[in-house]
């Protein structure tokens, strides 16, 4: 009966995915190594739609490069806005808790057009609510937010669409 749950799930949740913030049990296995969270389990996955936003900077050997500058995001779930992602990187949630997260891993996206997928160590927690127990954040099914073109004044900004299932995990069961 596990079987046929989990099968129905994986057949059913990928045509939820892009309307509610599901990700498919078929996706969550495909995580590569580098972001796996093993001993930990989800607590909420939301889909996000926004840009990453980059400046132009002079580098240590004093060429303009584009640097991220900040992420800036809405947090969608039932084809709700349900919180924000912005710099930090940070996570709220309309029930108040937030928490901000440091990188620890990452794994190339699926093309050259998409951001890394990545492993987050949460640093920081504010407020009681959803996320309130959250220790690791998962970033997944990344699409766009490349950023593209020449980079030749510094100060100038550029914003690249993207779009991402983030998946939030506490340790233990």
């Amino acid at each position: 009966m596990l079987r046929s749950n989990l099968l129905a799930l994986v057949l059913v949740a990928p045509a939820l995915a892009g309307a509610q913030g599901l990700v498919s049990a078929q996706a969550m296995e495909q995580v590569p190594a580098a972001i796996a969270a093993a001993g930990e389990t989800a607590v909420a996955t939301f889909h996000a739609e926004g840009a990453q936003v980059y400046e132009c900077k002079a580098g240590n050997d004093g060429k303009l490069a584009w640097a991220l500058r900040e992420p800036i995001a809405t947090l969608v779930f039932d084809g709700k806005t349900i919180g924000r992602h912005y710099a930090g990187p940070s996570w709220e949630h309309m029930d108040g808790s937030a928490v901000v997260g440091k990188a620890a891993g990452n794994a190339p996206g699926k093309t050259a057009s998409d951001i890394p997928w990545l492993k987050l160590d949460v640093t920081a927690h504010r407020g009681n609510g959803t996320l309130t127990k959250v220790t690791t954040v998962q970033r997944i099914n990344t699409q766009g937010g490349v950023q593209t073109g020449a980079c030749d004044k510094a100060g100038a900004l550029l914003s690249a669409p993207y779009s991402a299932d983030y998946v939030f995990l506490h340790k233990g069961s």
